[in-house]
């Protein structure tokens, strides 16, 4: 029968796309150019089809290398993209203002060489503008042709129905993994009333669901993962190392790795989940496409639910600077603890 694809807008793609954030920066110094086309280039030949990067990611590089790699092959790939969230003069900023929506969509289009972005999100909301004068900069854009389809990423139900009343959201971009459990509190319902995909991004745990696991004491200076989530941090990250031992027994069970596993649980929890991990290794981004073909039993996934619950993770998920920058909706035991 083969994998099933899965749906974004009226579109399908293999259900197990590829984000594109750390060939450039974040977990450490960019892959140099000619692996990270290579790595682009491979995706494509293994089956990906679902490409997912921002205009932040590398400060525009991410975008440009994909342009570079890919373009050529621009039929082939369903191409995602973000605004809002970006770089100016050294600082992260926040403009969702219509006016540099479009402008970041022309900028996007030119360096991802195409004509049109199939799936364009609102990286952040934009605490200064209403989200719907940003969506509805998006549903200009997709008047014009220029992207097909409306997403938000990092936000919550309200935000999300808020918007869709103003143009369709095709995708909801939200952390999500056994390790991050937040969309389940209210986005994951909003999204399948609104036929809404959910796109899972680390869904591997920003490589804590691996094995090995990301080991901190290995991280190269640049990596953001200490800095910006604090479950890597000494003083919790010992602490959620428990959680992989059922993890590493239910992978050997199932026939998979544990980074697998991880990817198949956010599969099982739903039709319109798309998970999109991340690599810079080849052999890990074929093992990650094949995790699509990793089938979990409910009783599986009801066991990985419940050792995974989410008042069983170490740490907040963010910083307080991450935290601010989003609307997804927390536990009642994160606010006590924040």
């Amino acid at each position: 029968m083969g994998v099933q694809r899965r749906k974004i807008g009226d579109r399908e793609v293999y259900p197990v796309g590829l984000g594109c954030m750390n060939i450039c920066h974040a977990y450490g110094p960019p892959l140099p150019e000619d692996e990270a086309k290579a790595l682009l280039t491979r995706s494509l030949d293994l089956g990906y089809d679902f490409l997912d990067t921002a205009t932040i990611y590398g400060v525009g590089r991410s975008e440009e290398l994909i342009g570079e790699a890919l373009g050529h092959r621009r039929q082939e790939y369903f191409l995602a993209s973000k605004c809002v969230l970006d770089v100016r003069d050294g600082e992260r900023v926040l403009d969702g203002r219509p006016e540099a929506i479009k402008a970041a969509c022309e900028a996007s289009l030119k360096r991802l060489k195409t004509d049109v972005i199939d799936l364009y999100y609102l990286h952040r909301p934009d605490p200064n503008v209403p989200i719907e004068d940003s969506v509805g900069a998006l549903a200009d854009l997709v008047s014009e042709g220029k992207i097909r389809f409306a997403g938000l990423s990092e936000m919550g139900a309200e935000d999300l129905r808020r918007g869709a009343a103003v143009h369709p959201i095709a995708a909801m971009q939200s952390e999500y993994s056994l390790w991050v459990r937040n969309p389940e509190i209210a986005v994951m319902q909003a999204c399948e009333e609104l036929g809404t995909a959910l796109v899972a991004f680390s869904p591997v745990g920003r490589g804590f669901l691996a094995d090995p696991p990301a080991d901190p004491a290995n991280f190269h200076e640049t990596d953001m993962r200490v800095r910006a989530f604090p479950r890597f941090r000494p003083e919790y990250y010992s602490g959620n190392l428990p959680l992989l031992a059922e993890a590493k027994a239910m992978a050997e069970e199932a026939g998979c790795s544990v980074a697998q596993l991880a990817i198949a649980w956010t599969l099982a929890k739903g039709p319109n989940v798309l998970p999109i991990p991340g690599t810079t290794n080849l052999k890990h981004l074929e093992e990650n496409h094949r995790a699509a073909e990793v089938t979990l039993t409910p009783e599986q996934v009801a066991r990985l639910d419940a050792h995974f619950a989410p008042e069983r993770a170490v740490g907040p998920r963010y910083n307080r600077i991450g935290q601010a920058t989003v609307t997804t909706e927390m536990y009642d035991f994160e606010k006590a603890n924040g």
